[in-house]
């Protein structure tokens, strides 16, 4: 049963959202995408996040934790320091206030606002195209940085990352990786003496990002970055690419599955002692080896969509909006896919990756055409006569599977 695409949000005035980040897509795949660091000059981001916007974020938009840390020194300051509650009518005491930031700001210490692509709807627009180019899921962080102060020291992420400098100059130090293609299991802290003992050497890059810069590194490369003259704001799209260890988690699941691998071991075995372990350890290995090589990719696939498809959200929409749209609905009413959401179909279902939608046999062609994209008028749908559209596009719409187009 194959994964159907997913439409992604239309492009914005900048075109592509992977072409404005890289350039040539086709040259960054070949020469840097996983292999090496890119740095891009010129453009703007001022679309998707300015100083502005960032005031707007920490006075009006009732921001809480974790959507924003605080750095300073290196290290992470307690949320206590910035944080408070939220008045008369609402029990909430984690609300971020202006005052306490701006007592921060004046200290030095460095703004991490988190998770923008939930929040901030221009990143909500951008990191969902952005993904849909990549074929994975991406999310923004933004840090601001008062002239002169650094944020973190050295250190390497576990996935790979895009930074638009937006506002202001900040200098970036690279080095290469000390450990490559780190996992998400496997952070910076484990490797620190070799980190800290790298980053004294000589820089791959040695570079200060000024407006409209975008700087590319894959997972594991060593980094440090410091404002310099004024105040500097950047975004940082980090981009959760799948491994092939994804692909070991799964069949490690489908091995779970097998009578052999989940049989005891006999009485009084002392796993520590590597001669009583031999003989157990290479029946294992062998069992474990039959069980991946009657692997089915239909199964695989099914166990991966559970991380796959709930790394990110689809587009956001209007729930009383589109109930009203519901309620409303004609033949000649307009819907498309919802951009953004993974789905599967199967004979009579689509399968999401919290639930499975059924309906009826005679429905199925209609179905197909609703899902294709990018937009159908109800009273088109094939094989289905106009009430029947009408309650199956008025289910898919309460399912937001589709979207008014």
């Amino acid at each position: 049963m194959p994964d159907r695409p997913d439409h992604g949000a239309a492009s914005g005035p900048h075109g592509s959202a992977l072409r404005r980040c890289v350039g040539d897509p086709a040259e960054f795949e070949h020469t840097h995408w996983g292999r090496l660091p890119l740095l891009r000059r010129g453009g703007g981001h001022g679309d998707l996040l300015d100083l502005a916007a960032v005031d707007e974020l920490l006075s009006e938009r009732g921001l809480r934790t974790p959507f924003l840390r605080v750095a300073s020194e290196g290290a992470v300051v307690s949320a206590k320091n910035f944080t408070g509650g939220a008045g008369l009518g609402a029990e909430v005491s984690d609300q971020v206030r202006d005052d306490k930031v701006l007592a921060q700001l004046a200290a030095g210490a460095t703004l991490i606002f988190q998770g923008l692509h939930r929040i901030w709807p221009p990143l909500q627009a951008f990191c969902l195209e952005l993904a849909r180019e990549l074929g994975c899921a991406v999310q923004a962080n933004a840090y601001l940085t008062p002239a002169g102060n650094q944020g973190f020291a050295t250190h390497y992420d576990t996935h790979d990352v895009f930074v638009l400098q937006v506002a202001g100059v900040k200098h970036w130090q690279v080095h290469e990786p000390v450990y490559p293609d780190p996992l998400e299991r496997q952070p910076w802290g484990g490797h620190a003496d070799e980190v800290t003992a790298s980053a004294t050497g000589a820089p791959y890059l040695d570079h200060v990002l000024a407006e409209g810069d975008v700087l590319y590194l894959p997972r594991g490369w060593l980094h440090s970055a410091a404002a310099v003259d004024r105040t500097s704001l950047h975004i940082t799209l980090g981009l959760r690419r799948p491994t092939r260890y994804s692909i070991v988690e799964s069949l490690l699941g489908l091995a779970a599955e097998d009578p052999e691998l989940r049989a005891g071991l006999p009485l009084g075995l002392d796993l520590t002692d590597p001669a009583a372990l031999a003989p157990h350890l290479a029946a294992t290995v062998q069992a474990l080896q039959d069980a991946v090589a009657k692997a089915d990719p239909d199964d695989v696939a099914r166990r991966l969509r559970a991380g796959q498809w709930t790394a990110h959200r689809p587009a956001p929409i209007g729930p009383v909006a589109q109930a009203a749209f519901a309620e409303a609905l004609t033949a000649d009413s307009r819907v498309r896919p919802r951009p953004g959401l993974h789905l599967a179909l199967g004979r009579q279902r689509v399968e999401l990756a919290d639930r499975t939608v059924s309906y009826p046999d005679e429905c199925d062609q209609a179905v197909q055409a609703l899902l294709a994209g990018p937009a159908v008028r109800v009273g088109d749908l094939p094989g289905l006569d106009e009430q029947s559209q009408l309650v199956l596009v008025r289910r898919m719409l309460r399912e937001a599977i589709v979207v008014p187009a």
